[in-house]
């Protein structure tokens, strides 16, 4: 069926409920960024694959709206659909929910599925659309009368992530989530969101693409936990484990009944962001309401001594597997033809070997030459390009490991360069210093810590559309917050124990683009009469490529972390490599 025809029968269902838009996010009911394809309506309706955007269809006109890093991608995949591109972020463009209320008239209705919206984005709607006398019903998953063979909600099964990993048992996180209900005055904490799910209860699944997390609920009470899943996919021996740790299953639906249950002298946590509307209209009216950050997301922010000692143990291995694989491009680049399907699936294979490799962390990103520009490029049949010895490549790649996930960007010269590209990944390569040497007061946010990634950049006039670091999860989602370092303000401090990517670019549309990642743990420094300071640690152990390095445009102080941060590299991975990849891997971590 054609994107085209699909829009058509959408708003016939549309006109038969008397709906005149109709909104279709990128989420699931636990908000998830990943999602099972049984939620992908957006992409399916739109052909739009991005990790982020929405769609909205009037009864006369469709928008999507996404952000910078998808605007290149978003305006191929919408061509001749009809659709109108919004490029939100940029200045003069209107959200969504502005749009809307700029279209319709007075007494028009917008439609949604409740269960894709979380409270928060709900109560925004309705504040600007009850000012325009529009009404909202949140009732109608449309796309079920109009999408044909549409996958089913995933049942895969469950397993434990062992205490060897984990570090803390389930019966102790709840404690410390009890803990903090009580502090908050609450006797029920409601748990949505499924990364922090399988955090609490030592779980982990394979319902969702490259996040191992099992579609379910939880809800904590000052005596009970719960555990809200498809019984079929749980194992007697998950479900002795679940129970061993004071904790009840019962089937995915019957969250609704419980939170029904609640009455007066009840107050149930949650966290306006990460529950969703239909969920949160679930609740008994008696009952009180109190709204904050889910416990779980601030304490499994900072990763114990187990995980941390895990975490550290995957990129060993994950750097041992990049290095074996861009030595084998590099000997293999003028033999074979290798495109950026090949790299994505070569790279794949090399971390499969790695001992209790788990899967992609998410899909990986192989662009050459102009394709590198385009921030979350996904090669397919059709656009793949081959590689030639000349230009840069960008390669965005992780995996998951029992030990940990892992997160990484390098971009490599495959033959002679220009000096702009040179120039543009040696400035990216003195933010990425900039910030990974950074020494700050305990308290700082990564908004107080952007500028120095940006710095460097910001003096030839080159900017980046997008934050320079998110928080990354333990065996668990790729994009994990509540840390983050970007320009948008946060009141999250990071604290010892936080990992926080670190990803300044340049992207030049048409011409390349260049991106260099590693991951931060945050580590105590030191404590003077002014305060304590902390410090970040890089885990990502991989060789920066000297080959794109304009070394004039490095300071001393710069090449002597390089350098520093090169023999850490050889002296830790050299092991774990045969002669042929470590006579390599000495060559590309030679001091500059």
């Amino acid at each position: 069926m054609l994107i085209t025809d699909r829009i058509r029968r959408l708003r016939e269902e549309m006109s038969d409920k008397g709906i005149d838009a109709y909104i279709v996010p990128s989420s699931d009911p636990h908000m998830s960024e990943y999602v099972a394809a049984h939620w992908e309506g957006r992409k399916w309706l739109s052909g739009f694959t991005g990790s982020a955007g929405t769609l909205v269809i009037t009864l006369e006109s469709c928008g999507l709206w996404t952000d910078g890093r998808y605007y290149v991608q978003a305006e191929r995949q919408l061509e001749g659909t009809g659709i109108r591109l919004f490029k939100f972020g940029m200045e003069g463009v209107k959200n969504y929910t502005e749009w809307i209320a700029d279209t319709l008239d007075r007494g028009d209705c917008v439609g949604m599925d409740g269960k894709l919206f979380s409270v928060s984005q709900v109560r925004n709607m309705e504040k600007i659309f009850s000012k325009k006398g529009i009404l909202i019903n949140r009732e109608h998953d449309l796309l079920m009368g109009i999408w044909e063979n549409r996958p089913a909600i995933p049942k895969e099964t469950v397993f434990v992530h062992d205490m060897a990993y984990a570090g803390r048992t389930a019966v102790q996180k709840i404690g410390d989530v009890r803990e903090v209900m009580a502090q908050k005055g609450a006797n029920y904490h409601l748990i949505s969101s499924l990364d922090d799910i399988a955090w609490l209860y030592n779980i982990r699944g394979a319902d969702v693409a490259y996040n191992p997390v099992a579609i379910s609920y939880a809800l904590v009470s000052e005596e009970k936990a719960w555990l809200f899943i498809h019984e079929d996919k749980v194992p007697a021996s998950v479900r002795e484990h679940i129970k061993d740790n004071g904790v009840e299953i019962e089937d995915y639906d019957r969250v609704e009944a419980h939170l029904s249950r609640l009455g007066q002298g009840d107050t149930i946590l949650l966290d306006p962001h990460r529950v969703n509307s239909w969920l949160y209209n679930s609740i008994g009216r008696e009952a009180g309401i109190e709204e904050d950050t889910t416990i779980t997301t601030t304490l499994k922010a900072v990763k114990n001594q187990v995980e941390i000692e895990n975490l550290k143990k995957a990129h060993i291995k994950d750097g041992a597997a990049m290095v074996k694989f861009l030595c084998w491009l590099d000997n293999n680049l003028s033999g074979e033809e290798i495109t950026e399907i090949t790299v994505a699936d070569k790279l794949e294979e090399f971390r499969s070997r790695q001992e209790n490799y788990m899967g992609l962390s998410f899909p990986t990103i192989a662009g050459y030459g102009d394709h590198g520009a385009i921030v979350h490029y996904q090669a397919d049949e059709d656009s793949a390009y081959t590689l030639k010895p000349d230009g840069l490549l960008l390669i965005d790649s992780g995996c998951q490991y029992l030990e940990g996930t892992t997160d990484i960007t390098r971009t490599v010269a495959l033959g002679p360069t220009t000096y702009q590209q040179r120039s543009d990944y040696t400035l990216t390569l003195k933010g990425n210093i900039k910030l990974s040497r950074a020494r700050f007061l305990k308290g700082a946010t990564g908004t107080n810590l952007d500028i120095l990634a940006r710095l460097h950049l910001w003096e030839h006039g080159i900017d980046y559309k997008h934050g320079t670091g998110h928080g990354v999860g333990y065996f668990l989602n790729v994009h994990e917050g509540p840390q983050n370092i970007s320009p948008r303000p946060s009141a999250v401090r990071l604290e010892e124990g936080m990992l926080v990517s670190n990803e300044p670019g340049v992207y030049r549309e048409g011409s390349h683009g260049i991106r260099i990642e590693n991951l931060l743990l945050v580590a105590g420094d030191m404590e003077t009469e002014f305060g304590e300071f902390l410090r970040f640690e890089p885990v990502t152990l991989c060789p920066i490529d000297l080959a794109a390095v304009e070394p004039d445009l490095l300071d001393e102080e710069e090449k002597k972390w390089l350098n520093q941060y090169h023999e850490r590299v050889y002296y830790t991975l050299g092991p774990l490599l045969d002669e042929k990849e470590r006579l390599w891997l000495k060559d590309k971590t030679r001091a500059i």
